[in-house]
């Protein structure tokens, strides 16, 4: 237990039984009346973002996420296993759980993934991920100062905009919050 004095950005937070990341925090003391805290928070489960106000000094429950690094090995149907590079033991997770992360994930790709009694709630990469351009049209001459950009398909199978110089099979660095191109890759 913890009091709403203490929270921090990216705290968990277990109320009504349901976990909230805490996103952003103001404690407010107003002329007249008693100091609050206002917060956005992030459920776990869902993504529902909420503003949510406490009043100050009031206890609030932190829920302990254990973060663990893990290595993806394959998809089995539907289904992402992971391994702990501690311990070896292998875990299923649903694509339900991994989410978006799942268009940057190759084999042996390192991820945290942060475990709440037992249960994988969601999946953390690397800001950046090195891709294969395995499909995108050729530019043409003359288009490479231009600045454009072009549709190219990367090995996991989604599609991003990158510069009109990049050929197929080129290595190219992809941001995993956004799905935006960062450059080639060495």
């Amino acid at each position: 237990m913890a009091t709403t004095n203490d929270l921090k950005n990216g705290m968990t937070l277990d109320i009504e039984g349901q976990l909230w990341n805490v996103i952003e925090f103001q404690h407010v003391k107003p002329g007249k009346g008693p100091a609050f805290v206002r917060t956005k928070m992030r459920q776990v489960l869902t993504g529902k973002v909420v503003e949510k106000t406490f009043n100050a000094g009031v206890k609030v429950e932190i829920a302990i996420l254990e973060k663990r690094e893990m290595n993806f090995l394959y998809k089995e149907g539907e289904d992402f296993i992971f391994m702990d590079n501690k311990t070896f033991d292998q875990m299923l997770i649903s694509a339900a759980t991994v989410g978006e992360a799942a268009n940057y994930m190759l084999e042996n790709t390192e991820a945290i993934v942060a475990v709440h009694e037992g249960n994988p709630l969601y999946i953390e990469l690397p800001a950046s991920v090195t891709l294969t351009v395995t499909y995108t049209e050729p530019g043409l001459q003359g288009d490479r100062s231009s600045g454009g950009t072009k549709p190219a398909t990367v090995e996991t199978g989604i599609v991003i905009q990158v510069p009109l110089f990049i050929k197929q099979d080129e290595k190219i660095l992809v941001d995993t919050r956004d799905g935006s191109y960062l450059g080639r890759a060495n």
